[in-house]
């Protein structure tokens, strides 16, 4: 089987080991003579792999015990508006950091339930090429929460640091969830759509702390409270089971490859060598992101002309190449290279940049 090259943007590739097990175990789930999809959420076959899951989250990223970890639904999307229901409360006002379309939209949610300060934006003309400073941030000393969106898939930024903010912070990491460890302790709450790193469409993961949820709004819909799905492990409603069933064997293989710190160091080869091949094109290919913002997860660039963009990406497609054209609001170039996306994969797709500038230079 020739498998793809995929750089798509999400839903992206997913680990082939993780397929595999799937596959295997798609029609007899450990001896049931059932698939897996087929189990009852509030069965014992079924409740093994959800608390498996659940832990190789707290494993991974060492999360610490005064927090939950949730598996939700309605993808991050959703969370814009989940978020400001339970934490903004009449009378107060929340912090927004404006780095890309996610974030904007964000802001569109929260707006609607309350009032929101916008604590910097890096919008210049409709483009993001950074990410802000610490002493560019108007924080709210008063406000319930500050929102941020930690890498940017549209614009190809990232955050490279943790804002310092007194107040609880908040984190969109549905594009960068698990490409490294980070301090889950500097944070109130950071959701992520599994779409890109961790499993398939349709799974939310959120690490909320404790008490921020015990804190929420209790004058909103059950299904919408934190506080209920944290009360039953997940499992208030029926859960996305053959989702969160890959997300288990997606997270098993990366614990099995050495875990967080072992992706991180391919992550940054990855990346390195695509940024490599920009910065040495003499200006064939050209970045838009300034460099200290540029994002290890989405890799975003310019050919001269739209032409010529239109050439590589149906060029690269019949080298099995797929998901290389920018989104449709921005244009351009845009290789996303999450977890699953190989070391040789990324170096293959060098070796077509530089052999396409031959040719079309």
């Amino acid at each position: 089987m020739a498998r793809a090259l995929n750089f798509n943007a999400g839903p992206a590739g997913l680990p082939l080991p993780a397929l595999e097990r799937a596959q295997r175990e798609l029609l007899d789930f450990e001896g049931t003579g059932m698939s897996i999809m087929e189990h009852s959420h509030r069965g014992k076959a079924y409740e093994a792999v959800h608390k498996e899951a659940m832990s190789l989250v707290r494993e991974l990223l060492a999360v610490p015990d005064d927090y939950h970890v949730l598996f939700l639904q309605g993808g991050a999307s959703q969370q814009f508006a989940t978020v400001p229901m339970n934490f903004l409360p009449q009378g107060k006002s929340a912090d927004y950091v404006v780095t890309g379309g996610w974030s904007e939209k964000a802001v569109k949610e929260a707006k609607v339930l309350g009032q929101v300060k916008i604590a910097a934006t890096t919008e210049v003309e409709k483009k993001y090429a950074r990410i802000p400073r610490q002493d560019e941030l108007k924080l709210d000393p008063d406000a319930a929460y500050v929102h941020y969106t930690t890498n940017n898939t549209l614009f190809g930024t990232q955050w490279h640091y943790v804002p310092e903010v007194k107040v609880p912070l908040v984190a969109d990491m549905s594009s960068d969830f698990m490409w490294k460890k980070f301090d889950v302790s500097r944070y109130a709450l950071v959701y992520a759509g599994a779409q890109k790193n961790i499993g398939p469409s349709g799974v939310v993961v959120v690490i909320a702390k404790k008490d921020f949820v015990a804190s929420g709004r209790k004058d909103i819909p059950t299904i919408f409270k934190y506080s209920t799905h944290a009360e039953n492990d997940s499992l208030y409603n029926t859960a996305p089971t053959f989702g969160i069933y890959l997300v288990r064997n997606v997270l098993a293989y990366v614990k099995e490859k050495g875990g967080l710190e072992a992706a991180e160091a391919v992550n940054k080869k990855k990346a390195d060598a695509i940024y490599g091949a920009l910065d040495g094109a003499g200006g064939f290919y050209r970045a838009p992101v300034e460099k200290d913002s540029r994002s290890t997860m989405n890799v975003v660039f310019r050919l001269p002309s739209e032409e010529l963009e239109k050439k590589f990406v149906a060029d690269a497609s019949k080298e099995r190449m797929v998901g290389l054209a920018g989104h449709r609001s921005t244009g351009g170039i845009r290789a996303s290279i999450y977890n699953a996306v190989s070391l040789e994969n990324v170096e293959a797709l060098v070796s077509f940049m530089k052999d396409f500038q031959k040719k079309n230079g």
